[in-house]
């Protein structure tokens, strides 16, 4: 019997049925078979020994595809685990999946033992020399019944409790050497191609992520199938340590956390508040060229308010406990889109009234565990430059334009390159989605007419959609290479619904407006967190909390810059003068190490002539500039 297989390009081949992936990567070139990791038939992963037995569309991943590196990030946490299993006799596994950027897995090692950073090597060691043994990764299909009974011979608490989960259903095991765990797959054909693996760093992880439950330890590692690569990510490690947002916003005084305080709650300090309304304002100009309307609602709400927009029902793990207040349940605020809506129904609305654009930056407050809080990247309180357009369907597709050439604006002003990312629903699991097929068909439908209108560079992703609707999700690339997850376009068509919005048509009856919900930044705080680690601190000088310094060598020049400072504060900037009695070697030192733009130096000759010596953060020494020219370069550089 023969069936047809579709390539990724539209051509169709003939094979016999129960052909492999991998007789398919041989049979168009022997350069895709020694690369190829896995292959989607039908937009299902399988492993390219399993046999394709109906006509298919296809799809084969090497490690230059996100699908193809998850795939052989996952395996390599299995051989992770098979040499921890050589290495601690009776350790019990957890969960071991793929993430962004490498893996983990999460482990109970027996007694009271525990793992430090210098454990890794050791495992390191293991993991290579059980990877030149080269062995494949088996799928062994099993009942259910088989695999309780397997587990329960390991003493393996852990998945058993996962198989709770999958109780009457069909179990996939994956074998390699004589190490077996439960996994759906899918995986690299052999252990071979794990050549350079990397162990990164030991966590503490509570089971289920549930604080209740035991905590257990978490290793991170990643792997890659060339040396070069894992040295260039070594490399990019580095200069990433270098850069942590954390490091720099202590030395420059941004921001801070107290435990005082709460954990995951960060204080915004003098310098980095500067910084915040910056970006605050510079977003805000764009919004009143473009007719958004700012409002400002609390920091909590009514419990049912979240309970109708389905953000407590589909979040309620991420969200804090509801508090009593009298006869009345209130929550801190997961989102701002209810009470967006709520302004929109406050008063009729007709066709004419719209598009209504409200906009704010809104603090919400989201719960997160302990282990995962890290600096502004992982907060609990986070404010969200907010906006919710509501638009006749007419409207939309110029709407959704506007909203993404303002996300465009913000990333080309930061020198960031971007990619798009269309995040749809995941058709095989559509309970995680409010909202008809209907809906999301004519949703997605316009999101991708809209990309290829724009001639945005995308691709697709289901299962990344948000619960009430498709996305634009915007992946930037930082100074250094990394991507990160920035800004957000999302059209909804479930809200209008639950919360009965209305607009009169021209045609005197009641219409259910399309929202769009759109944020450039996403969260301020994330966004500083990555624009720190971006810059390295050196911020351009119209965003820079300090733009000049001040220096002048003796006493004698001290009124000279005092007269300058006032005259450069009058017109805008932000100036520090540093008048101490130090030498001027150390005054420029230590504005080197603030990352101060400019450090104009002032000594007897400057003052006498009406000059400043100029020096350049990271250039060093321009020379003796005329007043009248330093800001004359001044107010070229504080243009965004």
């Amino acid at each position: 019997m023969m069936i047809t297989i579709t390539m990724t390009d539209g051509n169709k081949r003939e094979y016999a049925a129960g052909t492999t992936g991998m007789q398919v990567a041989e049979s168009i070139s022997q350069g895709l078979a020694r690369n190829a990791i896995g292959i989607f038939v039908n937009n299902t992963p399988y492993d390219l020994a399993r046999p394709i037995t109906e006509n298919a569309t296809i799809r084969l991943v090497t490690f230059d595809d996100d699908d193809g590196r998850q795939i052989f990030w996952h395996s390599t946490a299995h051989v992770m685990a098979e040499a921890l299993e050589v290495l601690y006799p009776g350790v019990k596994f957890g969960i071991g999946p793929a993430i962004e950027a490498g893996f983990y897995y999460d482990i109970d090692l027996p007694g009271d033992k525990k793992l430090s950073l210098e454990d890794l090597p050791a495992i390191e060691a293991k993991m290579a020399e059980l990877v030149k043994r080269d062995v494949p990764f088996e799928r062994v299909d099993v009942s259910w019944d088989d695999a309780v009974k397997f587990f329960q011979e390991k003493g393996d608490e852990y998945k058993l409790e996962l198989l709770e989960g999958f109780k009457g259903q069909g179990i996939t095991l994956y074998k390699q050497g004589a190490f077996t765990d439960l996994c759906r797959g899918t995986h690299v054909p052999s252990t071979g191609a794990l050549k350079y693996p990397k162990l990164l760093s030991v966590a503490g992880a509570y089971w289920r992520g549930d604080e209740k439950r035991k905590m257990l330890t978490r290793i991170y590692g990643i792997a890659f199938p060339k040396k070069q690569m894992l040295e260039e990510f070594i490399t990019q490690r580095e200069e990433a340590e270098r850069r942590d947002h954390r490091k720099i916003g202590r030395e420059l005084e941004l921001f801070m956390i107290s435990q005082k305080i709460g954990g995951g709650l960060p204080v915004w300090l003098p310098n980095g508040t500067i910084m915040r309304r910056l970006l605050e304002n510079f977003l805000r100009q764009e919004l009143i060229k473009r007719g958004y309307q700012e409002v400002i609602t609390p920091h909590i709400g009514s419990l049912q308010l979240y309970i109708t927009s389905g953000h407590h029902p589909y979040y309620s793990e991420s969200n804090f406990a509801p508090v009593q207040v009298d006869e009345e349940q209130y929550l801190l605020k997961p989102m701002n889109c209810p009470h967006h809506h709520q302004i929109y129904s406050s008063k009729p609305r007709s066709y004419r009234d719209l598009p209504v654009r409200l906009a704010e930056f809104g603090t919400v407050y989201r719960y997160e565990q302990s282990g995962e809080l890290s600096g502004l990247s992982r907060v609990r309180g986070f404010t969200q430059d907010d906006a919710h357009i509501y638009c006749t369907q007419d409207q939309l597709k110029d709407e959704l334009v506007n909203a993404i050439e303002l996300t465009q604006l913000v990333f080309k002003t930061f020198g960031m390159s971007v990619k798009t990312r269309l995040s749809f629903r995941d058709p095989n699991n559509k309970e995680k989605y409010a909202g008809t097929d209907e809906m999301w068909n004519q949703a997605e439908r316009e999101i991708k007419e809209v990309a290829d209108m724009m001639e945005l560079d995308y691709f697709v992703a289901e299962g990344e959609a948000a619960f009430y609707g498709p996305k634009f999700d915007f992946i930037v690339r930082d100074a250094i290479g990394r991507k990160w997850q920035l800004g957000t376009v999302q059209v909804d068509y479930v809200m209008p619904e639950r919360f009965e919005l209305e607009y009169t048509g021209n045609d005197n009856a009641k219409h259910r407006p399309v929202i769009i919900h759109r944020a450039p930044f996403g969260s301020m705080e994330r966004f500083m967190s990555i624009l720190i680690e971006h810059y390295a601190g050196n911020f351009p000088f119209w965003l820079a909390p300090v733009q000049v310094s001040i220096l002048p060598i003796t006493d004698d020049q001290v009124t000279y810059a005092q007269e300058l400072t006032a005259r450069l504060e009058k017109l805008g900037y932000r100036v520090k003068l540093d008048d101490r009695p130090e030498k001027v070697n150390r005054k420029i030192a230590e504005s080197e190490q603030k990352k101060v733009p400019f450090a104009l130096v002032i000594g007897k000759r400057e003052a006498e002539a009406g000059q400043v010596a100029v020096r350049e953060h990271g250039v060093g020494d321009k020379g003796a500039m005329g007043v009248e020219a330093v800001l004359e370069m001044f107010s070229l550089l504080r243009q965004v």
